[in-house]
């Protein structure tokens, strides 16, 4: 794995002059964001150039894609803002520089979810990629779980997923039951069903699918062995040939359009993509399975490449996401913040209610848009609270060890 680089830069004497009106001043630094539309909203981007005088901008990929510029073309983006498990391969191709925790105003707040794996003292850890496991650089250069003064990606962004689903589309004694991943590969709904496309992801859920309906048991969903990645996909290929998939998606837009339309009535699916499609006021849910969730924790890494007033830049934008309104946006889409608590005085107290502590919306809600409600008055979230659904985690986006060898089995299933 990749050694330390030092992160250290000077404020050049450009940097250190009075500024001039406007806030995005002449000559102010370019910095390049490279992500998914999981995080980069416009809104985000337009908050941030107004309150920072940065001129940011971003590239949205699919996850797939993101992660291969990540690895590489570190030259071409300064700030690479996905997930935890791409760790994995970001850090070993020396594509990203550690971040000192000294240059981090508010890392004190960060709370102990991604720094132990555990949002309370006796939460399970869950299998696969936990965040805590991949933060801390070591003193050999390598990552791992104790605590040093440089982390490889800052924790920011995290969420508990699982899969959703038209109430008004699937059997109702199927509905009837107590919900459970075992629904995606459940006879009565073949020919409903859609999977996340890509294979960290899409697997996982399978698997978690696979296992749960008893076709199947695994050692450990997050980090499948060669011969357990056989027996999943041969039981995903023995269903697709009976025409049990609909579709797969590899961005939320897609899954949202699929489900609109009625294309599919139950698939993986992601907290924006269920906001918008509560917009449209479909008999929709988003399922608390009995096993637990799949969960992901999203953050920031900066580019080997990034020196000077854009290393300086790279700080500033990560501190602001920090800083309170990044936190209290993403809660609108679903989406819960390293430091809640300097986020909760910009919500209001049915917004803090509802996302964070699962109670009653007291009043309908907005979403990152504003608008229409998202959120009608008398919802209640599904699973319940931030440390009701974060203590339920069965598994984290993860990147396995036979990782290759299941990319080449996950094309055959998909190509099946």
């Amino acid at each position: 794995m990749a050694k330390s680089a030092t992160t250290s830069s000077s404020q050049s004497p450009e940097a250190s002059k009075t500024p001039e009106a406007p806030a995005i001043l002449k000559g102010a630094p370019v910095l390049r964001v490279l992500g998914t539309s999981v995080t980069l909203l416009d809104c985000i981007r337009d908050q941030a150039r107004k309150d920072l005088g940065i001129d940011i901008r971003f590239e949205v990929l699919d996850g797939v894609e993101a992660q291969t510029r990540g690895v590489l073309s570190p030259e071409s983006f300064d700030i690479y803002d996905q997930w935890f498990h791409n760790v994995d391969f970001i850090w070993p191709a020396s594509a990203v520089q550690p971040i000192d925790i000294k240059r981090i105003t508010h890392w004190e707040e960060i709370n102990s979810l991604p720094k132990t794996g555990r949002i309370t003292l006796h939460a399970p850890l869950g299998d696969g990629c936990k965040p805590v496991d991949r933060l801390y650089v070591q003193p050999d250069g390598n990552f791992g779980p104790r605590p040093t003064g440089k982390i490889t990606m800052l924790p920011v962004s995290h969420n508990a997923d699982s899969f959703g689903y038209r109430r008004d589309l699937l059997p109702a004694d199927l509905i009837a039951e107590e919900e459970s991943w075992g629904w995606l590969v459940d006879e009565r709904c073949c020919g409903l069903v859609g999977l996340q496309s890509d294979c960290a992801i899409g697997a996982l859920d399978a698997a978690l699918a696979v296992e749960a309906k008893g076709l199947a048991k695994f050692k450990d969903i997050g980090n499948l062995s060669i011969e357990e990645i056989d027996q999943l996909i041969e039981c995903l290929i023995k269903l697709k040939r009976k025409n049990h998939f609909r579709s797969f998606w590899s961005d939320h837009s897609a899954a949202v359009e699929q489900m609109k339309q009625g294309a599919v009535g139950i698939e993986s699916l992601w907290s924006p993509a269920l906001i918008e499609l509560k917009a449209q006021q479909l008999d929709l849910r988003m399922a608390a399975p009995r096993e637990g969730y799949r969960a992901w924790y999203g953050g920031m890494s900066i580019s080997r490449c990034a020196t000077g007033r854009v290393l300086d830049a790279a700080y500033d934008y990560m501190n602001w996401w920090l800083s309170g309104w990044p936190g209290s946006m993403i809660a609108r889409q679903g989406y819960y913040i390293s430091n809640p608590q300097r986020s909760r005085p910009l919500m209001s107290k049915a917004e803090w209610d509802y996302w964070y502590d699962g109670k009653a919306a007291s009043e309908d809600l907005p979403g990152v848009a504003g608008g229409k409600p998202v959120i009608r008055q008398g919802e209640v979230r599904e699973g319940g609270s931030y440390i009701q659904r974060m203590s339920q985690v069965a598994v984290w986006n993860s990147v396995m060890d036979e990782h290759n060898y299941l990319v080449r089995r996950w094309h055959d299933f998909m190509s099946a």
